[in-house]
């Protein structure tokens, strides 16, 4: 497990990271979102050692991260780190053997992740000749190539195209089933929503909300429910106290309770007064949870 421990990290007078903690356990894909400059980056290169916090402390398993434990990391950088006039599989291989494989076994595996990211390119093609959405698959597959037992990916689904999104999705999913802990950034909150098993969001360098996504949901402390009744008449939801109409759009009646426990006398209700087409808990997608949580610490 890595755990990132109270860090602090200052550039001259701007604070960048302002007591930030988390934790990515094995088997996890953890979401890290906030706007830019929020602090994600700064976080990610303390981890992987490129920077020193000012204070605070990085752990892996407990103990405190050494070059050895490193090794053992994959990190794909925002800006992309490889070279562009180099044959994408010997770059691939040359990155495996810098985590101590053989030649061999790093050109073995980089023929084997380039065939599964599905790059569309001769294994002998120089990156600057890929398109972005390749280039972004190879920078993927040199961080996977030593089989790390931790991911860290800065906006690894930048650029790709929504096959690309789907192949790099699959990848992580199997990754986190192979026990490896995975944390990535992103502002494509869908993908976000859709991956991770849990969020972290940071603003201006603190940390304003972390959790699964129905924690987020729960910590808001709203009740809706999204009923559709057919013929239902005007009022129908009246002889309930404590529950009102918020919002009517296609049919679908978005209704708010003063106490969750209200939800079976509105079942009734509805029941009584037409035909139920559709009754449920109104799942906030983590879109609005963002900007209510960036609004809040506002």
């Amino acid at each position: 497990m890595l755990q990132v421990d109270q860090l602090r990290k200052t550039f001259g007078s701007v604070t960048a990271l302002d007591d930030v903690s988390l934790e990515v356990r094995a088997g996890e894909i953890v979401g890290f979102v906030g706007s830019n400059g929020a602090g994600k980056s700064t976080t990610m290169r303390i981890a992987m050692g490129v920077l020193s916090p000012d204070s605070g402390q990085v752990r892996w398993r407990g103990k405190s991260l050494t070059f050895e434990a490193r090794r053992r990391f994959g990190y794909m950088p925002e800006q992309r780190g490889l070279y562009p006039k180099m044959g994408i599989r010997d770059q691939i291989a040359y990155f495996a053997q810098l985590h101590g494989m053989s030649a061999s076994d790093g050109t073995a595996a980089a023929t084997r992740l380039l065939e599964q990211m599905q790059v569309e390119a001769e294994p002998t093609a120089l990156l600057q000749a890929l398109s972005l959405g390749n280039q972004q698959r190879v920078q993927l597959a040199a961080a996977l190539v030593h089989r790390p037992e931790l991911l860290i990916l800065d906006e690894p689904f930048s650029g790709l195209d929504p096959l690309g999104v789907d192949t790099m999705a699959q990848v992580l999913r199997q990754c986190c089933a192979d026990g490896v802990a995975v944390l990535f950034s992103s502002h494509q909150l869908e993908l976000v929503e859709r991956l991770c098993d849990r969020i972290t969001i940071i603003r201006s360098g603190r940390l304003i909300a972390s959790g699964t996504l129905e924690e987020l949901r729960a910590a808001k402390g709203e009740h809706q429910l999204q009923v559709r009744v057919d013929g239902a008449p005007d009022g129908w939801l009246a002889g309930v106290p404590g529950a009102s109409i918020a919002s009517s759009a296609d049919g679908v009646q978005t209704i708010e309770l003063a106490d969750p426990q209200l939800d079976q006398q509105v079942l009734a209700a509805a029941a009584q007064a037409g035909r139920v087409v559709s009754f449920g808990w109104r799942a906030q997608p983590l879109s609005q949870l963002y900007r209510d949580a960036i609004a809040e610490a506002a």
